[in-house]
């Protein structure tokens, strides 16, 4: 299993960003695949999740309505769109996947290298 993020960078407060997680090495159109980020001396967090074979998404309360993911099943990729960023979205950002299960069964165990996202006020 193979996970690159891309997309991170540096944007002011209130502006938009979009994450790229290209996947290889599984059966990606029966999976969940999970966006996690981790500030500076905080734990992870779960971002959000989208299970492949229909599109069901789940997102934590923070980013409801700000963030949004999807998957391009033909490239195997799956994205998340933020936007309206805040400081307090400054993180490292990680897509996991776990294969042949949903959101709400999968036990992530394969992970990417990280996309750094740093939001100025």
């Amino acid at each position: 299993v193979q996970l690159v993020e891309s997309g991170g960078g540096l944007v002011q407060a209130g502006g938009s960003l979009r994450l790229s997680c290209a996947a290889s090495g599984f059966t990606f159109d029966d999976s969940a695949v999970g966006w996690f980020r981790q500030a500076p001396e905080k734990e992870r967090e779960g971002v959000s999740c989208i299970s492949t074979s229909d599109g069901s998404t789940y997102y934590t309360d923070s980013v409801k309505g700000r963030f949004t993911t999807f998957s391009d099943n033909a490239k195997n990729t799956v994205y998340l769109q933020m936007n309206s960023l805040k400081p307090e979205d400054t993180a490292v950002y990680y897509c996991a996947a776990y294969e042949a299960a949903g959101c709400l069964e999968a036990d992530f165990g394969s992970w990417g290298q990280g996309a750094q996202v740093t939001v100025s006020s």
